[in-house]
């Protein structure tokens, strides 16, 4: 199965989550477990059915995480000799030649993306409309409400 790619920033945030899932919310649940046990019949606490709730989404979430991490091939921009070329973890300008109006987007991975934070996945329609154009060239990419037609603006390692 081929490595899915993620940016430094998108492992770091994955990384820190489990952090805190491992070190504080599991300890946290299981001390609520072991407090709602304490207050007798287990069939009718809702104390304890909640607790286990939780650390069932918990466990979860960190398997997810592992999993992720441990598929993904984390990809360092910065480190990447730049080619003139959109390529993955790039921020590119885009302008749009009908409205006379630039947008950026960061091209990161499909979990790590944020349009309102200006992160969009590499498999999204504009992604995969300017992969491995050059700085300079027009591109016509096909949204929801039609085609807009955009010009590479600017590409940047950052």
């Amino acid at each position: 199965m081929p490595k899915v790619p993620m940016t430094v920033a998108g492992a770091e945030t994955l990384r820190a989550e489990l952090s805190e899932l491992k070190t504080v919310q599991r300890p946290k649940i299981s001390k609520a477990i072991a407090d709602a046990r304490e207050h007798g019949d287990l069939k009718e606490n809702a104390e304890y059915h909640a607790a286990r709730e939780q650390q069932s989404f918990c466990e979860g979430r960190i398997t997810e995480i592992e999993a992720k991490l441990s598929e993904s091939e984390i990809i360092d921009i910065s480190k990447i000799e730049p080619t003139g070329k959109v390529i993955f973890g790039t921020t590119v300008t885009l302008y749009n030649l009908e409205t006379d109006e630039s947008v950026s987007y960061q091209i990161v991975g499909e979990d790590e993306a944020d349009v309102a934070a200006g992160k969009i996945s590499v498999v999204s329609p504009i992604a995969r409309a300017i992969m491995g154009k050059p700085g300079g060239e027009e591109v016509v990419i096909k949204v929801p409400a039609g085609e807009v037609q955009y010009e590479i603006e600017k590409i940047e390692h950052i």
